[in-house]
Parts: C-alpha cells; sequence; structure tokens
C-alpha cells in the first residue's frame, strides 16, 4: 500500500514507516500534518478527486534542517563582473505515520486479520474434506 503526495511543489511516493526530507512545513517538532494524495494504491488503484477526498495521510513531523550548501556564481567575461553567494534550503524531516482510506488504515492491525483468515481456511478445508 502506498500513497502519491504533494508538498511543497513536489511529488513524493510514500508508505507506511518511511522518513523523508521536504521543503519547510509550518509545523512545529512532533505535531501532525496531513498531506495531499494524489494517488492512493492498495488492492485497487483511486485517481478520482472524489475517491482521493477519503484517503488521509498522515505524517509526523520529526525536525527541522537545513540543506547542504548551494555555491551560486556569476561571471561576465571581460566586464570585470563577478557575484559569489550562497544558498541553503529550509527543510522538514518527516515520517509517514498512516496512510488510511474511508476508515481503513495502513497498520499492522490490518496484517493480523488477514493471517487468522488463513489459518481458518485450511480447518474449513479438512472440515470439508472429512
Amino acid at each position: 500500500m502506498y500513497a502519491i503526495v504533494k508538498t511543497g511543489g513536489k511529488q513524493y511516493r510514500v508508505e507506511r514507516g518511511q522518513r523523508l526530507l521536504v521543503e519547510r512545513l509550518a509545523a512545529e517538532e512532533g505535531a501532525d500534518v496531513q498531506l495531499a494524495p494524489l494517488m492512493y494504491r492498495s488492492d485497487e488503484a483511486v485517481f478520482d478527486a472524489k475517491g482521493l477526498e477519503q484517503v488521509q495521510v498522515t505524517a509526523r513531523v520529526l525536525g527541522h534542517e537545513r540543506g547542504e550548501k548551494l555555491r551560486v556564481v556569476k561571471f561576465k567575461p571581460k566586464r570585470g563582473y563577478k557575484r559569489r553567494t550562497g544558498h541553503r534550503q529550509e527543510l522538514t524531516r518527516i515520517e509517514i505515520v498512516e496512510i488510511a482510506l474511508a476508515g481503513k488504515s495502513s497498520g499492522h492491525k490490518a496484517a493480523k486479520p488477514a493471517a487468522a483468515k488463513e489459518a481458518k481456511a485450511p480447518k474449513e478445508a479438512t472440515e470439508d474434506g472429512a
């Protein structure tokens, strides 16, 4: 199960538990934020706007950081024009906590009932065969 979300003018493919750096979000450390989904994929794919209204992608802010320094050099030959500046991007480290579709979550709770169904299936098969 994964989703494609949009934040900071960029798109990211995210799964539950994934950590990533995105452009600075206006949220404090430890706060939960909702990311705008563009696509949801599980057993079935959800692309339409009506279906995406039911999808919730929740992320927890782990911290605010600054990216590595980029050097910007401007130079015009034969004119004596040289400029050197730098830039460090403001970033936020987030962790995807949950991807949910209309009450269904991507947590480990969903995996346990599926395992229970598999365990029941062979028992039922032996009862039918007996």
